[in-house]
């Protein structure tokens, strides 16, 4: 076979970002039941956050309506 015929195949693998290394670590040391626990977690505290930037922006809106100055922290 011609040199010009063969085809070459290139294999080209990209590496795992940082989180999918993290996953795979996760997948090794913890149990299924840990993990899901500590996503929830996660989640909650990302919840908690949201509602707490929430209730800031609604006690600003709330004071700013009744002519009071917002509280600087």
């Amino acid at each position: 076979m011609p040199a010009a015929a063969a085809s070459t195949h290139v294999r080209v693998s990209a590496l795992p970002s940082v989180t999918d290394a993290l996953r795979a670590v996760e997948s090794l040391v913890l149990g299924s039941g840990q993990r899901t626990a500590r996503r929830n977690a996660w989640t909650s505290v990302l919840e908690d956050r949201r509602r707490a930037k929430d209730r800031t922006e609604a006690q600003d809106l709330l004071e700013a309506a009744s002519g009071r100055t917002s509280r600087a922290t």
